[in-house]
């Protein structure tokens, strides 16, 4: 037997092409073979990969488990670009943090709370009104505008570049700049210097921005860390790093989740319907709760190491070895979503892990929601005629991302 047979199977997996809401085939078929199994990663690691919805939000909210890249055992998020001829080909010096991201607690928690209060229910509940005049505006605008007309352009990601500029307090008229070097951060196929120069892009920029707020502070989350920074909490290099952090989460998920969403009801018209149909706010919550369990576009894993020796679905998974929380395919397991392949947006899809789940559950998961539940409510009711231009078929899908979606969705009305 050869290596190549005795080796566990890739991470991660390809989609198939003709299921492009789907999360990949063989993802599935292990899901069907157990809860966990061992996988392979491009620098030859072999993690356990953890598919069953129970024991991933078992792992995530245990404090066995370390979301800190320095512990021993991470699966590390390489790709085969990054070991070409076999040796790593990441530049040298230390790659700048992603905020607090990928600590863990008691620092993660000490950093998280300083920015915990803006994304809470009831402020991202006092936005809404802001966020429905961005969609209104982005609608009138696109109706205003060439017919047909690429919607992620349009309207997908100037919605939450917006929102979250506004919150953050970056100049939305740099956001060309912020969503270039977000898009080589997040790609799979780029070497690791060209990831890290977009990191370093970044930070620059927003350890900038904070020194402008030192001098002229305004009424935002930059501004707020400034404070912290005056009063000897964080230093300027963690507030700009949790600004990165911010930035790219605030408008990356959600422009992706609004296009690939529109996608899915596209597909599923019934489903379209009981959004364009419906008034009940409780209606619509339910559908994006749904359509984030469906599409889960974070396809990359969750990451952990394990600190010292525990049982994972049976399994003992020793310390110092990684372990991968395929989340995707958690949303899909049909012990706890029946017939989970459907989408269903009268489904009580509330426990998704689509935001993860323990102490890293994502921060801005209430304002997501709104964001998506005003577009929902309001994009198709506007352009009731609105649909794709073209096949399905020949859309540029994200297969080279961690965060998937489209990069164009040509629509007309």
């Amino acid at each position: 037997m050869t290596d190549q047979e005795t080796r566990p199977p890739e991470y991660p997996m390809q989609r198939a092409a003709k299921c492009p809401f789907d999360p990949p085939p063989s993802l599935k078929a292990l899901q069907e073979e157990g809860p966990i199994a061992r996988v392979s990663l491009a620098d030859g690691q072999t993690p356990w990969l953890v598919t069953g919805y129970d024991d991933q939000r078992k792992v995530l909210s245990d404090p066995r488990v370390s979301s800190d890249t320095a512990s021993p055992g991470y699966p590390n998020a390489a790709v085969k670009q990054d070991y070409e001829d076999g040796e790593p080909q990441a530049p040298q010096g230390q790659q700048p943090k992603i905020g607090f991201i990928l600590m863990d607690d008691p620092e993660h928690a000490r950093l998280r709370r300083m920015v915990t209060a803006p994304f809470a229910i009831k402020r991202s509940e006092a936005r809404r009104p802001a966020i429905q005049r961005i969609v209104d505006d982005a609608i009138d605008a696109m109706l205003a505008g060439p017919n047909p007309t690429d919607l992620v352009e349009a309207f997908a990601l100037p919605i939450p570049s917006l929102v979250i500029s506004e919150l953050l307090g970056v100049p939305y008229a740099d956001h060309d700049f912020f969503q270039e070097n977000s898009k080589v951060i997040v790609n799979l196929e780029v070497s690791a210097e060209e990831r890290m120069a977009g990191m370093r892009n970044l930070t620059v920029y927003l350890d900038d921005l904070v020194g402008q707020k030192m001098k002229a502070p305004g009424d935002d989350l930059l501004s707020g860390l400034v404070g912290r920074v005056e009063a000897g909490e964080i230093t300027r290099a963690e507030a700009a790093q949790i600004g990165v952090l911010l930035l790219i989460a605030g408008h990356e998920t959600t422009a992706n989740m609004i296009a690939l969403g529109t996608l899915a009801l596209f597909e599923n018209p019934d489903q379209m319907a009981i959004l364009r149909e419906s008034d009940d706010p409780k209606t619509v919550a339910k559908a994006v709760e749904e359509l984030l369990r469906y599409l889960h576009i974070t396809h990359n894993g969750r990451r952990r190491a394990v600190l010292e020796d525990m049982e994972i679905a049976g399994q003992l998974v020793k310390a110092g070895e990684g372990v991968i929380l395929a989340n995707d395919i958690g949303n899909r397991d049909p012990r706890e979503f029946p017939d989970p392949d459907r989408l269903d947006l009268t489904r009580d899809a509330r426990r998704h892990v689509a935001f993860g789940f323990g102490v890293h559950q994502c921060l801005g998961q209430s304002l997501a929601r709104v964001e998506l539940q005003v577009v929902y409510s309001t994009l198709y009711k506007r352009i009731p005629t609105l649909a794709l231009a073209g096949s399905i078929d020949d859309l540029p899908f994200k297969h080279d991302a961690a965060v998937y979606g489209v990069y164009r969705m040509p629509v007309t009305w």
